[in-house]
């Protein structure tokens, strides 16, 4: 009997060491990626537009001046009060941009390293009048970051926007929005409809933030503040049986979204807690689903993960709600 415990702990310490050793490899591989990242302020370009050299700039940036504008309108533009109110913020809150540079480059790597046929976009700067709907826009081989929606949630400028949405407004939360964004270019919607597809769907790319983003917090992340996280942690039995008993899974209704999946102040149970709870608990069950299916798979990639069917993803995930969290 001791000689067969100890090679069960010599196999426990065995496999310890090779997933020690892939991983080691992995961030070494990952390291390892040679690549150049130069981010454009088009923002601080834009202000200093005159008429002399309006006509260069454009040239530069076709895309950004659309032809049915004439010159006096962008000029009048750079010198509206707004606009001088938000560049003035913008260059109040990223004086030094190396940082920003710096991580979208090591989450550039990890994008390259899960998925070698990535085309790497250039980066652009913009200010964009405070449009949170468009934080960051991947358009192609052009990546937008609206940089005054990340001057921080209690900026005065501020004012008057929904405190569920200005806490994403922070500067913390501009690599995550970008790597959602290569995330809704590559994890792809199904046919299927129902309720736990949609969840999957979601859950895949917050997975997918998982993986490209191993050393960032939860919180930014989900875009959780750590009393909705802990909410959320601690009610994850009580959100699952919910869905089953109310027969929520298989059902399509438009309705789920906004109770359960969509931005907003709070999730939709229609129960005394309701004010209590966070919004979008259907993406953070979809996340823990598609998480349990990844355990499951080891052997699996990302991009093998995130083309798996829903469906099957779900009947095989062996999904339960954790009882206590770590």
């Amino acid at each position: 009997m001791q000689n067969y415990s100890i090679k069960i702990l010599s196999c426990f310490f065995l496999i310890s060491l090779f997933k020690c050793g892939f991983i080691e490899n992995k961030e070494s591989i990952i390291d390892s990626i040679d690549l150049e990242i130069k981010i454009e302020r088009f923002d601080q370009k834009f202000y200093s537009i005159t008429k002399n050299n309006i006509t260069n700039l454009k040239s530069i940036y076709p895309f950004l001046f659309p032809k049915k504008y004439d010159d006096d309108f962008w000029l009048k533009k750079k010198n509206d009060t707004i606009y001088k109110l938000l560049n003035q913020a913008v260059n109040e809150s990223f004086k030094d941009f190396d940082l920003v540079s710096n991580q979208i480059k090591n989450s550039f790597k990890r994008l390259k390293y899960e998925f070698p046929e990535i085309t790497i976009p250039r980066i652009i700067t913009v200010i964009n009048n405070v449009d949170y709907q468009n934080k960051v826009i991947l358009a192609d081989s052009l990546l937008f970051i609206s940089i005054d929606t990340f001057l921080g949630n209690e900026n005065e400028l501020y004012q008057g926007i929904p405190k569920y949405i200005r806490i994403t407004m922070d500067s913390e939360f501009i690599i995550p929005n970008i790597i959602e964004k290569f995330s809704e270019k590559l994890v792809r919607k199904s046919k299927n409809n129902n309720f736990i597809s949609e969840m999957i769907f979601y859950g895949k790319k917050l997975y997918f933030k998982d993986v490209i983003l191993p050393n960032y917090s939860d919180l930014l992340k989900n875009e959780y503040t750590k009393e909705q996280y802990d909410w959320v942690k601690d009610n994850e039995s009580f959100i699952w049986r919910y869905f089953i008993d109310k027969e929520l899974l298989y059902v399509n209704d438009e309705k789920l979204y906004d109770r359960f999946l969509l931005p907003a102040p709070f999730s939709k149970f229609y129960l005394e807690i309701d004010q209590e709870s966070p919004p979008r608990v259907g993406q953070w069950i979809g996340l823990q689903i598609v998480k349990s299916f990844a355990l499951n798979n080891p052997k699996m990639s990302l991009s093998q993960i995130i083309n798996v069917s829903n469906e099957e993803i779900f009947k095989k995930s062996k999904y339960k709600p954790r009882k206590t969290w770590q």
